[in-house]
């Protein structure tokens, strides 16, 4: 654990608040002291996490531009950190057999509101001088065995965003960094929708994947990431996957 006040007198955005890594991170961050501005398209979940924390809720998808300013404005003039945690999955799908339907959702909300986000809180960070930005990429970020194309390429293409960002905005105080999770316990959709994925892919996981963890033990890497702990650490991919990456 870290320090209790890491995050006392700072405001941090995260979105997918409402549950698995998103919402154990709106938790630690909290406990640390952060006012948090929590975004999920679950208004449900938003109701249950204000019950446990005191937080500033948005509910809405935030593939909406409107969305994404009402998540800025929540903030209130001054926004601290970004946890870009929001994501979907894509059902293992390859390229001969996606459809439009699922590349473009999965690509924006892995990438297109991450980007937005980025975008609307980089203005108030320029001004501050400071801030920090948490990505949460996937292990679909490091290589093609992880997930279906739509995923893997939007995941590869946040990893890309992330160091173009702390490339640009880091000498201005900006740090820009992700982090890799490998199998972790949420809710989010890991069903595969494919024949060809379930030959490829199901042997490979089967002897390389390691045991899952919980949503906060990816928590506490955003969290890091996102303290002053972690202030020399600026457009890094780091992996908090069990191992995952250097097989």
């Amino acid at each position: 654990m870290g320090s209790a006040d890491r995050f006392t007198g700072k405001t941090v955005i995260v979105t997918g608040a409402g549950s698995g890594i998103g919402r154990a991170t709106a938790l630690r961050l909290a406990a640390e002291g952060a006012t948090i501005v929590a975004a999920d398209v679950n208004q449900e979940s938003l109701d249950k996490l204000a019950s446990e924390i005191e937080i500033r809720p948005v509910a809405g998808d935030l593939t909406s531009a409107a969305v994404i300013d009402q998540v800025v404005a929540a903030a209130g003039g001054s926004v601290d950190g970004l946890a870009n945690v929001a994501g979907i999955m894509d059902g293992f799908v390859p390229a001969a057999e996606i459809d439009d339907d699922v590349w473009d959702r999965v690509f924006s909300i892995n990438m297109t509101a991450p980007m937005r986000l980025t975008r609307a809180v980089l203005p108030l960070m320029l001004e501050a001088g400071a801030g920090s930005i948490v990505n949460v990429a996937s292990e679909a970020s490091l290589r093609g065995s992880a997930a279906g194309a739509a995923y893997t390429a939007s995941k590869h293409a946040l990893a890309g965003f992330t160091k173009n960002t702390a490339f640009f905005y880091g000498p201005k105080g900006i740090r820009t960094n992700a982090v890799a999770p490998g199998p972790t316990i949420t809710n989010i959709e890991g069903s595969m929708r494919s024949e060809l994925a379930g030959q490829r892919v199901g042997p490979i996981l089967q002897v390389v994947i390691p045991t899952p963890v919980t949503a906060d033990v990816l928590a506490n890497s955003i969290a890091w990431l996102l303290s002053d702990d972690a202030a020399n650490v600026n457009g890094v991919i780091l992996p908090s996957d069990g191992g995952w990456s250097a097989v």
